[in-house]
């Protein structure tokens, strides 16, 4: 099992300062809003307000997620984070269907917008700060495979994008004094906030639901591949679990039948701290060893055998395919 320690206050302090950047932001549109009675910067300010509610629970997840494994929680506290990635992308959700169902009311009910220049001003400044700092964090969130700080990113740089598009509205508004392209503009808003809340929550659920990501699996494999040692007769039944930012992985390896419990060790922690540096994240590691069969000689690599049964016919590649399957080989 690998001791590898987690840092995480540098996710913590990312988390703080996004969540002081989203109150700020929210303050300034809040007073364009107020300044222009625009439904669309209603509509984007009411996304902010989602923004502050999810950075909260998602600052608490990370300060969780860095509580060490205790007798309640074995395997840590990083499962939290798929919930707060989860509960950001349904509050993304909810305020799309709000935004939209507030376009609708005020396309039936047009709104006198005024102060449209100095609202433009004000929402150029909090799109660009969105889109900055939310591409700073779904970077960081990716290198420390954070899912919170990561959505919490995805969150901010979809407010930012979707600011580009009230921007251009409201100087649409203000060139032709057509107020209906305010609410217009609400209700594709809203559209575009529901697509990123399903994209969050559909995610979060796979974390949640330990789905298979082939891509670490994958990379995995090819570690093992690149480093196997001739004793590595097989690995299958590979699976890999997230708890945040740590993989617990199990999985079936055959060795040699006559090798006792200590060279079976010494070869388990070879592929523990093979996959640990060079996968260069947390991983948990939880090895069954099963012994060969005199079916194993036609694809073992061991030249010096000296209770080979068969000659070698082939040398098998490991690949996803083979290593995930639930039985040994044939």
């Amino acid at each position: 099992m690998s001791k590898t320690a987690i840092d995480y206050s540098l996710p913590l302090k990312w988390m703080k300062y996004s969540l002081w950047l989203s109150l700020v932001l929210t303050l300034v549109k809040v007073v364009a809003w107020q300044l222009t009675h625009s439904s669309a910067i209603l509509s984007d300010a009411v996304e902010s307000v989602v923004n502050i509610i999810a950075g909260s629970f998602g600052l608490y997840s990370i300060w969780l997620s860095s509580k060490p494994s205790d007798a309640e929680h074995p395997y840590g506290h990083g499962k939290i984070e798929f919930i707060s990635s989860a509960i950001e992308g349904l509050m993304v959700f909810i305020a799309g269907i709000t935004i939209i169902w507030q376009g609708v009311i005020h396309l039936i009910n047009p709104q006198q917008i005024e102060n449209l220049g100095l609202g433009i001003v004000f929402i150029l400044v909090s799109t660009v700060c969105h889109f900055l700092v939310g591409t700073f964090l779904i970077n960081k969130g990716k290198s420390f495979h954070s899912p919170t700080l990561e959505a919490n990113g995805r969150h901010l740089r979809s407010d930012g994008i979707s600011s580009v598009a009230l921007i251009v509205g409201l100087i649409l508004i203000q060139i032709s004094g057509k107020i209906w392209i305010d609410n217009a503009v609400a209700i594709i808003f809203g559209l575009y906030i529901l697509y990123e809340g399903f994209g969050i929550l559909r995610k979060s659920m796979s974390g949640i639901m330990d789905e298979t990501d082939n891509e670490i699996i994958q990379s995995m494999v090819d570690i093992l591949q690149t480093n196997r040692q001739p004793a590595w007769i097989d690995i299958h039944n590979f699976r890999v679990i997230k708890y945040g930012s740590v993989l617990h992985v199990d999985c079936h390896m055959t060795l040699p039948w006559y090798y006792n419990n200590e060279t079976c060790h010494e070869q388990i922690e070879q592929v523990d701290k093979v996959v640990n540096l060079q996968l260069e994240r947390k991983v948990e590691l939880f090895i069954h060893v099963d012994p060969c069969l005199p079916l194993s000689c036609n694809i073992c690599n061991m030249s010096n055998c000296e209770v080979r049964k068969y000659p070698q016919r082939e040398s098998i590649t490991w690949s996803l395919d083979r290593i995930v399957a639930n039985s040994k080989h044939h």
